[in-house]
């Protein structure tokens, strides 16, 4: 399937498998070692039309002849072949993929004082926080920023959750609220299930740019960054539901949000 020269893998305490394995299984080690562990076509090819950089395509030795996977072996410099056991030992998918890459974690951006943003604070399940990107990327939202104490944001299951949204976002992590001074030239929306306009009739529309604040699932914004938040907005529940999960209400608001894009600062 490739002229790549492909070195096949046959031992669990190969050198290299042990440090990929750490690197697969520690949600947390991306931050010291600068590298994601990706697994499946989709979230690798996001990751290359990006132009990061692939250290290795790794893949498992059950026959696959998929255009896909061809396609993915023609854009990378190596190719590493490991057992069907042993690339499950990698995995953290109930069927695995059997496909994954080593990639580079891109660089930040310098924070953009006049773009579109989300601020996360203290978001704890990865999966809402990778949802929250993904309605973020399809809403025209351009940055994303998590405070300290949030979930790692290019932990696996988020990367799996923001199903290749990561790669079009601008992202930073483990920020301090002094670290937000440079948005307050927009307005800074929160929502909230006790006060504030409903969403839809918000008199002028949503603002757009601006700065949405998503807060802890249980505990909600901080009183502090709630009490600089020019607009606050409701979700009407017709239901009767004391409360919606963070990623749903994010979806609804950047939905909405995406939809008045040019009325102007409140």
């Amino acid at each position: 399937m490739t002229a790549l020269p492909t070195e096949v893998i046959a031992s669990k305490q190969n050198p290299w498998f042990k440090q990929l394995r750490l690197q697969a299984l520690d949600n947390t080690l991306y931050k010291r070692s600068g590298w994601l562990w990706l697994e499946g076509d989709h979230l690798i090819r996001a990751a290359l039309d990006q132009g990061l950089a692939c250290d290795t395509l790794v893949m498992s030795d059950a026959p696959s002849s998929s255009p896909e996977l061809a396609a993915l072996v023609r854009r990378v410099a190596r190719v590493r072949v490991v057992s069907t056991e042993l690339f499950a030992s990698l995995s953290q998918l109930p069927s695995g993929s059997q496909v994954g890459a080593l990639v580079a974690c891109p660089a930040p951006q310098p924070l953009m004082s006049q773009t579109p943003t989300v601020v996360l604070d203290r978001i704890q399940d990865v999966g809402n926080l990778g949802s929250i990107l993904r309605s973020a990327a399809a809403f025209g939202i351009r940055q994303v920023l998590t405070l300290r104490g949030s979930a790692a944001v290019w932990s696996a299951k988020a990367i799996r959750a923001g199903m290749g949204a990561h790669f079009a976002l601008n992202l930073h992590e483990d920020l301090e609220a002094q670290d937000l001074a440079v948005l307050s030239d927009m307005p800074w929306i929160a929502t909230s299930s006790h006060e504030g306009q409903a969403l839809s009739t918000l008199e002028g529309g949503v603002p757009w740019p601006g700065v949405w604040f998503f807060g802890h699932e249980g505990q909600g914004l901080s009183d502090e960054l709630a009490q600089r938040c020019a607009v606050k907005v409701q979700i009407p529940q017709p239901g009767g539901q004391e409360s919606l999960n963070v990623a749903a209400a994010a979806a609804i608001c950047l939905y909405e949000s995406s939809r008045n894009q040019g009325s102007p600062p409140l």
